[in-house]
């Protein structure tokens, strides 16, 4: 008989996220399973018992979904899960924390694209990651550094802004990314020689005012994943999908949280059905995380 398609979805917060339970089943997995509450110490026992009793075959059936809030506990748990493989019992992996993996991939693909449009890119643009010291501003930050950018991520305190930056230049660059952290308050000097801001603090929070939009000289596109009222950046709604932003001076165009969410949504589709042997080319397992999200999420964008 043939072994159902399952996917274990491990997690160290309280709960396992509705929302990806639901892309799980929507993205062709018969069977979902929560373990909650998990360090990283409790990673390579689960998935040996996951891989041993299921044989050969039943692997290809088989998979790992990380979530929880935190991209390095998430990057730190898919490497533990991939060192505690015995191939040929070696099953997928995808990680993508509070889904910032993917909406972080979303924004800055669709950034992108809108740079592309002007005739220029991210390679050598100023960005800004407003309210950025949280899990998608930091993935964001590492992905605009990544292709190309100047990146700076922007929060309320200087010292966690400090930390935020060189956190995600140790732990999620691979020596690639130099971002810098500054300060809130410094946020009307920057503003001046930004190229695109990010904005991902918590919903109904405005990280950027219109005073603050019209004072942006160099502003090409500023992207916003707040959906809740007031809009994050000033002008920019959730509708926005390259429209120009009202009050820019540099006529910037915007991309808000629905058409962000559109391609999140398609991008971790697309990942966690990659996880099974009916999507994937080879038999040979995948291991997902940020950058593979970004990939498919900039492919998505140019079809857009």
């Amino acid at each position: 008989m043939e072994k159902a398609y399952i996917l274990h979805m491990f997690t160290p917060e309280k709960n396992l996220s509705p929302f990806d339970v639901n892309m799980a089943v929507d993205a062709g997995w018969v069977s979902t399973f929560p373990y909650t509450r998990l360090e990283v110490g409790d990673i390579a026992a689960l998935v040996q018992d996951a891989i041993f009793s299921r044989g050969p075959s039943g692997v290809k059936r088989t998979a790992l979904f990380i979530g929880g809030r935190d991209p390095k506990i998430a990057m730190d748990m898919l490497n533990a899960a991939r060192a505690a493989m015995v191939p040929p019992f070696e099953v997928s992996v995808f990680a993508d924390p509070s889904g910032s993996f993917t909406t972080a991939a979303a924004m800055v693909a669709l950034a992108e694209r809108e740079l592309e449009k002007q005739g220029v890119g991210l390679q050598g643009a100023n960005v800004l990651c407003l309210g950025g010291t949280g899990p998608v501003g930091q993935i964001a930050a590492v992905l605009a550094t990544q292709a190309g950018a100047s990146v700076k991520i922007i929060g309320r305190q200087l010292e966690k802004a400090q930390a935020i930056a060189a956190l995600c230049n140790a732990e999620y660059g691979g020596g690639k990314t130099h971002i810098e952290g500054a300060a809130d308050a410094d946020k009307a000097s920057l503003i001046l020689n930004a190229d695109v801001v990010f904005a991902t603090a918590a919903a109904g929070v405005q990280v950027l005012n219109a005073e603050l939009v019209a004072a942006a000289p160099r502003l090409k596109v500023a992207a916003d994943v707040n959906a809740v009222p007031p809009s994050g950046i000033a002008g920019l709604d959730a509708f926005h999908k390259g429209e120009p932003i009202q009050g820019s001076s540099s006529g910037a165009v915007g991309i808000g949280a629905l058409a962000i969410g559109n391609i999140k949504y398609q991008t971790q589709n697309k990942l966690l059905a990659l996880m099974g042997d009916r999507a994937r080319k080879t038999d040979k397992p995948v291991y997902l995380h940020y950058e593979h999200a970004f990939d498919t999420a900039r492919l998505l964008a140019k079809k857009a």
